[in-house]
This record gives structure tokens, C-alpha cells and sequence, in this order.
């Protein structure tokens, strides 16, 4: 599975074929990231995005149907550039581990460095269930479907063992992640190197081959 090829499909949709957005959906998009680098978006009004984007609030609802559709559109953004740097990334890396710590630790360092990305997606979309119909949506699963197929070429490679379901892998490096950064992305600390090599420990000790161990 190519994760540059799904990227570039979800940008073709999120686009719908145009070569260029309107310069007033991008002040809305970048007025709702200022924001929410202050506030919860709960907390956030369509008036007070219109405002601060310098923008008639009709073109919320033209562009994003409600505030909650330029939530999507700005973390499907974050998305696409993310997978694209993991993308570029994972050219150099040989092997199924090695490229899940290139992933894991690609993940890691986005959600430290972006604090309204790592906001978006693991406190704000979440709780609505508009969020799992949406394209954004998709892309996160097109996400996890590439992280499982990084697993199974290290099972049939045999650097990752084969008694455990590859959904189970996927879900524990997913959850080890969100737990690594949750308490860092709530009250605002950095998300230490150690914690980071903790993890690491942890979830490949317990899914290295018994004939291929790591360190």
C-alpha cells in the first residue's frame, strides 16, 4: 500500500477537481486554527471565525456547511501533510520495524509540534458522530489500513510474530501513541524522549518474532 497514493486520492476529493481554493475559505481555515491554539472549539462561535478571518460568516456555511465542516476540512489538511512527510520519510527505511518507528515516532513528533492538530483529533471530533461519515474520517482509516500493511510485510517477513491478530498490533501502537501524548496535549507539557523510548520498548519487545528479538 502506497501512502502517497492514498494521499494524493484524498486531496483529489477534498478538492472536488478544483486547482486552487477560494481565498476566503483559507482565511476561514486559518482563522479557525488561531483560535483554537486559545480555545476549545466548543467555545468557538461561526460569528467569532468570520471575524477574526476578516470574512462575511455567510462563507462558513458555503464552504463548510457549519463550523464543525471547517473542523474536518482543517484536520483533513494536517492529515494530508502528515501522511505526506511519513511518506517521505518511509522511502529510506527498510524492514517492518524499522519503518513502524519511523511512523511512530513521525506520529509522535506531529502531535507534539502542532498542539491544535493533536487537539483536533484527539479531544474535538471524536465525541460527535457526524466525524465517522466523514471523508477526514476516511483518511484516518486509510491511515490505520497502511500501518497494518507495514505489519503484516514484518510477519511475513518474520521480524513480527504471527500469533496475534494484526488488527490487535495495529490498535495497542495506536492506543500507545494517543496515551503517550494525551496528558502532554491536555495541560501543555512537551512530550518527553524518554517516554518516547519507553514505548518503543514496550510495543516492539512485544511483538518482535521470538527468532528476530530487538533490544
Amino acid at each position: 500500500m502506497d501512502i502517497n497514493k492514498i494521499v494524493n486520492q484524498n486531496i483529489a476529493r477534498n478538492m472536488n477537481g478544483r486547482t486552487s481554493l477560494p481565498p476566503g475559505m483559507i482565511k476561514l481555515a486559518d482563522a479557525l486554527n488561531e483560535l483554537l491554539k486559545k480555545k476549545d472549539f466548543n467555545s468557538i462561535t461561526a460569528a467569532q471565525i468570520s471575524r477574526t478571518a476578516q470574512v462575511n460568516e455567510s462563507l462558513i456555511y458555503r464552504y463548510f456547511k457549519d463550523k464543525r465542516g471547517a473542523l474536518h476540512f482543517l484536520l483533513h489538511n494536517y492529515m494530508v501533510d502528515f501522511m505526506q512527510d511519513i511518506g517521505r520519510q518511509l522511502k529510506q527505511g527498510k524492514g517492518a520495524l524499522n519503518k513502524l518507528r519511523v511512523l511512530i515516532r513521525g506520529h509522535i513528533t506531529m502531535y507534539d509540534a502542532n498542539r491544535v492538530f493533536a487537539k483536533i483529533l484527539l479531544l474535538e471530533v471524536r465525541n460527535f458522530p457526524g466525524y465517522f461519515e466523514s471523508d477526514t474520517y476516511e483518511l484516518i482509516k486509510s491511515y490505520g489500513r497502511f500501518m497494518t500493511a507495514i505489519i503484516n510485510e514484518g510477519v511475513e517477513s518474520g521480524e513480527i510474530r504471527n500469533d496475534i491478530a494484526l488488527s490487535r498490533i495495529r490498535n495497542m501502537i495506536m492506543g500507545g501513541i494517543e496515551h503517550a501524548c494525551m496528558a502532554p496535549v491536555i495541560f501543555g507539557y512537551s512530550i518527553s524522549e524518554e517516554s518516547v523510548d519507553d514505548l518503543f520498548k514496550l510495543l516492539f519487545q512485544g511483538i518482535a518474532s521470538p527468532e528476530n528479538p530487538v533490544g
